[in-house]
């Protein structure tokens, strides 16, 4: 049998190995993404109340909504918009996890296999860990922030139309015209530089934790590499990516969701560091853990069924374990 004969009877992981892995993990982060998205759109309403920077622009939304716990602000949801619109925004949302979730994991891999290095007994020092998860996700957030715009503006919608304000966005194609057409291209990118911050701090919770933990059961203890010992790991990165994670996912959703002039250029905050000052002195730091309940909640979860479905259809896919 002549060789290019044989290259195409071998698997597709075996011969396309980055884009089977890209994949996989896309898959993944559909699965999950769309199973606890309720949860992300609760987050983002939180974060947005009492906005203190409104009232510089004479706009008391802010104050007359009352603040609500999770479960109130969801089932407010619900009952003044319906439970349809506990979804509102998924499609932007998988978007950009399909690109953002491929293009950590592949970077986090490429980086442990071939410039940061694994030692001799397969193990993988803390410090690269931490490294190569901080890179990976600023670069996966990066490609993903004009998806992740959009599935902010999206799921403030309902909230527009609660309002009396006439709505913005009609789709998820409207979304990208009208941003391109406000800002331009650079539009897509508004918010990017939080975006990538919460990325960098997610990833050194989630890659960084989940890695480290899976590994360091895998070592230390009876543990197979299997279903418990995922689950373990998962549920550790989820706790630890919310903690360190939800300061600049409050930034990021305020400025994203922020009005903006015709040049594109927001009118509340100047940088993320001004957000960040604003939010302080107006609201107290506590502000910035605004929604980190449901943000917790969701990345447990989100972890869970994320790990579990990447490492089982790797298996199922002849793909080594991660």
């Amino acid at each position: 049998m002549i060789p290019r004969q044989e290259e195409g009877l071998r698997p597709f992981p075996e011969r396309w190995p980055l884009a089977s892995k890209f994949v996989l993990s896309a898959c993944a982060a559909a699965v999950a993404e769309l199973a606890t998205f309720p949860l992300d759109l609760t987050k983002t309403r939180l974060q947005i109340q009492g906005e203190a920077a409104l009232r510089h622009l004479g706009d008391n939304t802010g104050e007359a909504l009352p603040y609500r716990g999770m479960i109130r602000t969801a089932a407010g949801i619900v009952q003044e918009e319906g439970l349809v619109k506990l979804w509102q925004g998924a499609t932007p949302a998988v978007y950009r996890h399909v690109v953002y979730s491929g293009v950590r994991i592949l970077t986090y891999e490429q980086l442990r296999g071939t410039v940061l290095r694994r030692a001799d007994d397969n193990s993988f020092p803390l410090w690269k860990s931490i490294v190569g998860g901080m890179v990976a996700g600023a670069i996966g957030q990066f490609f993903a922030s004009p998806t992740d715009l959009v599935k902010v503006q999206m799921q403030m919608e309902g909230r527009r139309r609660l309002e009396g304000k006439p709505p913005r966005i009609r789709s998820v194609h409207h979304a990208f015209m009208m941003i391109l057409s406000e800002g331009g291209v650079r539009g897509l990118w508004a918010g990017w530089v939080p975006n990538v911050q919460r990325a960098a701090l997610v990833n050194l919770g989630d890659l960084t934790t989940y890695d480290s933990t899976k590994h360091f059961l895998l070592l230390n203890t009876r543990l197979q590499d299997g279903v418990l010992c995922h689950s373990i790991s998962s549920l550790c990165s989820g706790l630890i990516a919310a903690i360190l994670g939800t300061p600049a996912d409050v930034i990021k959703t305020r400025i994203m969701n922020q009005p903006r002039d015709k040049q594109g250029r927001g009118l509340l905050y100047k940088s993320s560091i001004d957000c960040l000052i604003q939010a302080i002195r107006g609201e107290g730091f506590m502000s910035l853990y605004k929604g980190f309940v449901p943000t917790w909640m969701r990345m447990a979860p989100w972890s869970l069924v994320f790990w579990l479905t990447y490492e089982q259809i790797r298996r199922i896919a002849g793909v080594s374990s991660f």
